[in-house]
């Protein structure tokens, strides 16, 4: 039986109402104290509270008469650096105003996935309109605004983390929020059935494993969202952007091998070393510095896996093509502040249940 069908209609059952604040919320915030992995909402002061706690800072707005009689439901885990977490609530819309983003602009900036599991909604972003279906998915980015709207009881679920784990370019994601992946997008056929499961899965997902799965569950959708930004189509200047984006993740398929250098590279993409340095100059980097930016950040994830905690710093190091210990050393405390041996024992902390 899927999520849709076992989840409590909202609209129907009472709820118990949110009480008194303090304990972590699913998204790592301060957040009403219930269960630790449920938070209700008997009213819609509650639960445009509760949004905001749980997420980032949202608008929520009623969308019909009678909101005093609103209930909601959130029910997930936070895993490290992610959150997931299935919706159950009756209709209303959430805004996410150039305002509320302003509060806080040197926070970390996050991509949300959602899929719809029952009912429908509606995403805007970037000047584009998803229709929101059962089976539908959608990917959007809290660092620029965006509306969803629920016209009647819903669930859905959601999958925040930071932009840095989807590997893919910020003029890549601008063109692919608020487009609506689903059943019929051939890579969506297998990912919409995966992600319901792990729905499904909500109340056995904790500790390392589930920490794993989240990460696998991003490398899938960026599987997904790289297949999209490949096919679409485009005149000479969408060609060029393509073999970058090719180029990319050719990279990432090679971060370990310790041949993988600028003119192996070119060789595997017959140019000319040349033209593969002008490719990167024209987005603004260098292949060096992307290389670079890969290795570091897939050092970063494992030294925050719980699996990974005995593994020596140089050997991690050594797994993403960085096998001298001081310079490893160098360039991650460059890039994250920190050594790698301080930085996985200031951040790789047990994960909660």
């Amino acid at each position: 039986m899927s999520p849709a069908t076992t989840a409590r209609t909202p609209g129907r059952h009472a709820v118990r109402p949110a009480v008194q604040a303090g304990a972590p919320s699913l998204s790592g915030r301060s957040a009403p104290e219930v269960a630790p992995e449920t938070a209700e909402a008997a009213s819609f002061g509650e639960w445009k509270a509760l949004v905001s706690k749980s997420f980032v800072p949202l608008e929520a707005v009623p969308v019909r008469a009678g909101a005093g009689n609103f209930s909601g439901r959130l029910t997930g885990r936070r895993l490290r650096e992610l959150a997931i977490i299935q919706v159950d609530a009756m209709a209303h819309r959430v805004e996410r105003t150039p305002g509320l983003i302003g509060l806080d602009p040197d926070c970390e900036g996050f991509y949300k996935l959602s899929l719809q599991l029952s009912g429908r909604g509606v995403l805007i972003q970037g000047g584009r309109e998803a229709l929101m279906e059962p089976g539908d998915l959608a990917i959007y980015d809290t660092e620029q605004p965006y509306t969803l709207s629920f016209d009647d009881d819903f669930t859905n679920l959601v999958l925040m983390f930071p932009k840095q784990l989807l590997g893919l370019s910020a003029e890549d994601m601008a063109e692919m929020t608020a487009v609506r992946l689903g059943a019929g997008h051939r890579l969506g056929r297998a990912v919409v059935p995966f992600l319901t499961q792990l729905a499904a899965m909500l109340p056995e997902l904790d500790g390392p494993i589930g920490h794993r799965l989240a990460l696998n569950t991003v490398d899938l959708l960026s599987t997904l969202l790289a297949d999209e930004a490949y096919s679409r189509p485009g005149g000479e200047q969408d060609g060029h952007e393509r073999m970058l984006r090719r180029v990319q993740h050719f990279i990432d398929g090679q971060l370990a091998n310790p041949d993988l250098s600028p003119g192996y590279i070119a060789a595997a993409h017959f140019m000319s070393t040349r033209t593969l340095h002008k490719l990167f100059e024209d987005s603004g980097t260098t292949v060096a510095a992307w290389i670079r930016g890969r290795r570091l950040e897939g050092a970063r994830r494992d030294l925050l896996d719980p699996l990974r905690a005995e593994v020596p710093v140089g050997s991690i190091g050594t797994r993403w093509g960085l096998p001298d210990p001081a310079h490893f050393s160098r360039v991650f405390r460059s890039a994250y502040g920190q050594s790698p041996s301080a930085y996985r024992q200031r951040h790789l902390l047990p994960v909660r249940g």
